[in-house]
């Protein structure tokens, strides 16, 4: 299954309401289930970013549906990226001309 890094920022509602973070991470990780997907790790960070994710998605489209669906609620806007293992980028670097 793909693996996918989402880089996640809070919102101000998101920051006011900082104690229910972990909260709202397990809830999030009962919708990436039923959205087909699952959360590997959360790690909350200190630096340009307040959390990183990693998490398994069978698709774009249902790791994108998962990101719409937590960005509605207001709490953190994310920057989601595709991520390659060494097996998975072989057969991308054979087709490199």
């Amino acid at each position: 299954m793909p693996t996918y890094i989402s880089l996640s920022n809070f919102t101000h509602q998101g920051i006011a309401s900082v104690k229910d973070t972990t909260k709202r991470a397990e809830a999030f990780k009962k919708l990436a289930i039923q959205l087909g997907c699952t959360v590997k790790e959360i790690y909350w960070t200190q630096g340009q970013y307040d959390a990183v994710t990693i998490l398994e998605a069978p698709d774009e489209a249902a790791a994108t549906a998962l990101a719409m669906s937590v960005g509605r609620l207001g709490n953190i806007r994310t920057n989601t990226l595709r991520a390659f293992t060494a097996a998975e980028l072989a057969p991308i670097l054979e087709k490199v001309v």
